[in-house]
């Protein structure tokens, strides 16, 4: 008989800040030697090492941070434009991986529109991998999209859009049977389906209490959308792209609800454990920074990765399987307009650049 699986370790704030409390407790050590000899912290075959917390074979952008520039006419303001130039310059900034929100480009530069093919060889020229793609997952077309998707040689298939929208249970409960069956679909032809969550995906289903008028319920047990789909969804079958700033958006806006018997709960939700809990569960994930601002109903403003209050040293260092998690840069404002056409290839250059410089001691 198999072994019987052993019980997962109960995570807790405890356990999430101890992955940081260790790094740094082994720095100081390495420069208390340094203080103490002289010699250098970290020396040739010593047991401390540095490495990259996200492994540049996988940092990757979704093109939805440059999509002014992959559909703009040709013109001249000397900023790459269309597929071509714009994908040749992510080669050029460092990225490895390209996530698709689209696949078309401006007509006019070559007089007709661009083929899943040609994008195909502009990525092999720049030795780009498609790690994922935001498109409709609908059961009357998913069959073309998986096409499209192996011929970009992508492993992942996904969307933008939430499984349900709705507040109730047996509307998720349908979404589950859909895309378990979609994702059985997937799996046999070597991809995996995946789903990408905005703050409202993590706000609390309407699932206790008394019903309206039309016997839905009107008050929560306290678990969330997305968390419920989550358990209702094939493990094998369907995965998840955790987008860092919308979860921490739905930190600050959906933390509290009104209980069976009425009365206001509290609850914190905390990205990091939720995906410590099941790392395999999250393939891919939007790397998308903010900073607080109290004075906007998200909580925060988007800006470049590493220029925000959002602490992605701890996320992606507690939230481990570093081989395994590809981290997209995403920055929704990151086009400049007319303005500044450079603006999103020079922030994709920043966040770049800054995503690179996360690191792990080990």
């Amino acid at each position: 008989m198999p072994a019987e699986p052993q019980p997962r370790p109960r995570l807790s704030r405890r356990t999430v800040l101890a992955a940081t409390a260790t790094a740094t407790a082994a720095l100081g050590a390495a420069g208390a030697s340094f203080l103490q000899t002289g010699a250098p912290a970290i020396a040739h075959g010593d047991r401390l090492r540095v490495e990259p917390l996200i492994p540049e074979r996988n940092r990757g952008i979704i093109l939805y941070s440059v999509r002014d520039r992959i559909a703009a006419a040709p013109d001249d303001s000397g900023v790459p434009y269309g597929f071509e130039r714009v994908l040749a310059r992510l080669a050029e900034i460092g990225y490895k991986e390209i996530e698709f929100a689209g696949y078309n480009q401006h007509t006019s530069i070559l007089g007709r529109q661009i083929t899943p093919a040609e994008i195909r060889k502009i990525l092999d020229d720049n030795g780009l991998k498609a790690n994922g793609t935001h498109t409709q997952i609908n059961p009357d077309t998913f069959e073309a999209q998986m096409d499209i998707a192996q011929t970009l040689g992508m492993a992942n298939i996904g969307t933008g859009n939430d499984p349900s929208n709705s507040n109730y249970k047996s509307d998720w409960d349908a979404a589950a049977d859909v895309w378990n069956e979609l994702g059985r679909k997937a799996r046999k032809r070597g991809l995996r389906l995946y789903t990408h969550n905005h703050d409202a995906a993590y706000s609390f289903l309407l699932d206790a209490g008394p019903l309206d008028a039309n016997g839905k319920p009107t008050r929560s047990s306290g678990v969330r959308r997305l968390e419920y789909f989550f358990g209702k969804a094939d493990p094998r079958y369907v995965f998840f792209e955790m987008d860092v700033f919308w979860s921490y958006v739905a930190r600050y806006k959906h933390h509290t609800f009104t209980d069976r018997n009425g009365n206001p709960r509290t609850d914190l939700f905390d990205p990091i454990l939720t995906v410590a809990a099941a790392p395999k569960r999250f393939p891919l994930f939007h790397a998308k920074d903010g900073n607080k601002n109290t004075a906007v109903p998200n909580g925060y403003d988007m800006v470049p990765f590493g220029e925000g209050d959002i602490q992605m040293q701890q996320f992606f260092q507690t939230i481990g399987e570093r081989d395994f998690h590809h981290a997209n840069w995403e920055q929704d404002t990151a086009p400049g307009g007319a303005a500044n056409p450079g603006q999103s290839l020079a922030f994709a250059d920043l966040s770049y650049d800054n995503m690179s410089e996360l690191t792990i001691y080990t």
